[in-house]
């Protein structure tokens, strides 16, 4: 099961980064969903290496095969079953890693679970592991299409230099001009500065991605253990990486009393809303119609390009200098899988919705 995400709408994932495919099978799609493949395949390019100069250089087309469930352009109700090819390995850049742990990366851990890792580039831990979720979410934005749901991440801090102010504050849809992808450029151009510094100096650097849906209706969500925040924070935190969840008023919202950060209910209209949205659009673990909006932390990327104390597999201290084509920042490509974890999420909890669990 660790495998595999969901409870109606499913993504079991499979593949290497350096094995001969990625790929995944979907399981619980409805049927009749138009596949449109430019719209797929366009959000596995936000995803993929060596989109700009900023990010680790490897080349690799991403191309999604479809090998079940779609028929004459629509999902027909079956397994939907895909792969997309490794084309670009440079798997000799990791022959000094084959006994040797790279600080704070999954190295340690896999090795002493399972007795035996695929060293080349992560194997399973890598985040190419990734490309299935960015598939399985993008079906999942196209079957989200006829409830109007829509999801839209950015980057909103790398380092110290945080986008001021509040989402509602931006234009997102000019967030794809930034090669970044945070909608400001004047921030934009202070985060590429910083990651390209940090590039030069073989090291690497964090931030937060903030996510946005708007138009999820009331109801969405299951009480007490399937609550929708639970299971979006579950979501994010299984993106390589990630650190941190928080929802709504979030970690900020600590200095306030609860008369302060309270959303007032209003009838406008004849429709119940509230005045402010500082719970984030979730209440009780339920969605209550008003944008869902969170933040996702991530650290600094493990492999740098810098000389790190260590120990091998047989606990002999080490000098490690990591070789190969990495990310000094995650962000700019991790933006497309925020947004896919969230609607594979949703997906499957207006699925539950429908059964009335």
């Amino acid at each position: 099961m660790s495998n595999t995400f969901g409870n109606i709408y499913r993504l079991t994932s499979f593949g290497e980064s350096h094995g001969a495919a990625v790929g995944g099978v979907i399981d619980g799609c409805p049927a009749g969903v138009e596949i449109d493949m430019e719209f797929i395949q366009n959000e596995l390019n936000r995803r993929r290496p060596g989109q700009s100069n900023i990010v680790t250089p490897r080349k690799e087309p991403d191309e999604v095969e479809f090998l079940s469930g779609i028929f004459e352009g629509k999902t027909t109700g079956v397994p939907i079953g895909f792969m997309i090819r490794n084309t670009n390995q440079h798997s000799s850049d990791y022959d000094n890693m084959r006994e040797t742990f790279r600080p704070s990366h999954a190295d340690f851990t896999y090795q002493t679970k399972y007795g035996i890792r695929d060293y080349r580039g992560g194997g399973r831990s890598s985040a190419r592991e990734t490309i299935a979720r960015v598939v399985a979410g993008a079906v999942a934005k196209l079957a989200l299409r006829s409830t109007g749901v829509q999801i839209n991440a950015f980057t909103s801090q790398v380092g110290t230099i945080s986008l001021p102010g509040y989402y509602t504050d931006y234009d997102l849809s000019r967030t794809e001009e930034s090669i970044v992808r945070c909608p400001d450029p004047e921030t934009s151009d202070k985060m590429e500065t910083l990651i390209r510094e940090v590039r030069k100096n073989g090291d690497t650097i964090g931030g937060i991605i903030t996510c946005v849906a708007k138009n999820v209706p009331v109801g969405w969500g299951e009480p007490v253990f399937g609550k929708l925040h639970a299971a979006l924070g579950s979501a994010m935190l299984s993106i390589n990486a990630v650190k941190g969840f928080d929802y709504g008023s979030g970690f900020e919202g600590i200095p306030f009393r609860g008369s302060e950060s309270n959303d007032i209910f209003v009838n406008q209209k004849d429709k119940i809303t509230t005045t402010t949205n500082r719970s984030g659009g979730i209440q009780g673990g339920i969605s209550n119609g008003q944008d869902i909006y969170f933040r996702v932390v991530f650290k600094p990327v493990a492999t740098i390009l810098m000389e790190q104390n260590t120990v091998d597999a047989h606990g002999n201290e080490t000098i490690l200098t990591a070789r190969g084509r990495h990310d000094a920042c995650v962000l700019p490509r991790a933006v497309p899988i925020v947004e896919a974890m969230t609607a594979m999420t949703l997906l499957d909890y207006s699925l539950l919705a429908k059964t009335g669990r």
